[in-house]
């Protein structure tokens, strides 16, 4: 086999060169906000079995839903909810072919980012106000 000299260059684009396209970050967002909802959720399902099991196994769980923690939890859960709603409903666009070009593409991605930050935030406001 010949000994190939590859030099100084590296081998692939690297992380630090190469920059992914908005619509490979919600993609990739898109997946792990999938799998973040299941804190939420598990915290959630933790509270109403905590609820219905007595007093003492609801004031631990309504504890830590009322903490910092449990409000991050579900704050966040909050934005992987609206973030992978958004994210869902582009998706549907894309099935029927429609939005596919890349410019309409980045568009797309970043209305999904900050519809969801934003949608979040309307439901914090309520949230606190309500």
């Amino acid at each position: 086999m010949a000994d190939v000299n590859r030099g100084n260059r590296p081998l692939s684009p690297h992380l630090q060169v190469y920059k992914l396209p908005v619509a490979a970050v919600t993609s990739i967002l898109t997946r792990i906000t999938g799998h973040a909802l299941v804190a939420g959720i598990l915290l959630v399902v933790w509270w109403l079995v905590g609820a219905v099991s007595g007093p003492g196994a609801f004031a631990a769980a309504d504890w830590v839903v009322r903490s910092w923690l449990g409000f991050l939890i579900l704050a966040g859960s909050a934005w992987a909810l609206w973030y992978h709603t958004l994210a869902g409903i582009r998706h549907l666009f894309y099935d029927a072919l429609i939005g596919l070009e890349i410019e309409s593409s980045r568009k797309s991605s970043w209305a999904v980012i900050v519809g969801s930050v934003v949608l979040t935030l309307f439901t914090l406001i309520l949230f606190f106000i309500g």
